[in-house]
């Protein structure tokens, strides 16, 4: 498949308020670098003619500031979750396009190789949703911060059938160590078609874009999962001691 029937949506609106600051998540520095551009990088370096769409909101004005003109930008008024972000994205997306990649503005060290993975496994096994997982050994030390994140849960034949947030999860879920980096490929057509099945009955009372594959599941739709092995990858700094304990990992 040719990279121009790809749109990638990068979910940028968010605040850094767990930061201590009063910019965006996506202005955060990592290595003197905007997170944001740390993965407009990346993207760069996977095909420099893909135009991300970049999700924006809290602040947009200094995020387009920042990053000048070259991107599509699709603003979402209200912070009501990653599933209403993904449709604020939808309208900005005006060409034809088959798979669509989302991923957060907050994963500054997810790789080359595993968007090439993804998006590779997508294209070859044509599942209506390719999600990226990880699996850590606990959740001492540095990987404390990858506590919060949301669980993958598998039905008996090991298949996906949903993510639980870590906030609606009880305590056998909470043990479960593959969890999700929020990083997704979706069949675009089942996406748009789908994406407004999403109801708020949660913990946060928002549009979670990991209730998609719980409707995928339900509707007999093959799902897919790519590991990604480079745990740092999957880091996503929630406040300023983990974004300094981020800093000293990262070589």
């Amino acid at each position: 498949m040719e990279n121009n029937q790809i749109k990638i949506i990068i979910l940028a609106a968010g605040k850094g308020k767990r930061m201590q600051s009063e910019e965006p998540k996506a202005l955060a520095m990592l290595k003197n670098k905007p997170f944001l551009k740390h993965i407009l990088d990346t993207i760069k370096k996977l095909d420099e003619n893909i135009k991300p769409i970049i999700v924006v909101g809290h602040k947009k004005e200094h995020i387009k500031e920042v990053f000048g003109e070259d991107y599509i930008y699709a603003e979402q008024h209200e912070q009501l979750g990653t599933g209403h972000a993904v449709m604020s994205a939808k309208n900005a997306i005006n060409t034809p396009h088959e798979i669509v990649l989302v991923l957060a503005t907050d994963q500054p060290l997810v790789s080359k190789e595993t968007l090439e993975r993804i998006i590779f496994t997508h294209t070859t096994k044509k599942p209506t949703i390719t999600l990226a997982t990880v699996t850590v050994p606990d959740f001492k030390d540095w990987r404390a911060g990858l506590n919060h994140f949301g669980r993958i849960i598998r039905s008996e034949n090991g298949s996906v059938k949903g993510i639980i947030e870590f906030k609606d999860a009880n305590d056998e879920e909470k043990n479960i160590r593959e969890i999700n980096p929020a990083l997704y490929t979706f069949d675009a057509a089942w996406l748009w078609e789908n994406l407004d099945k999403i109801k708020n009955k949660n913990a946060q009372s928002e549009y979670l874009l990991t209730d998609i594959i719980k409707i995928a599941f339900d509707q007999n739709k093959k799902i897919e999962t790519v590991e990604i092995s480079n745990t740092l990858e999957a880091f996503q700094p929630n406040s300023k001691e983990e974004l300094e304990t981020l800093e000293k990992l990262v070589v």
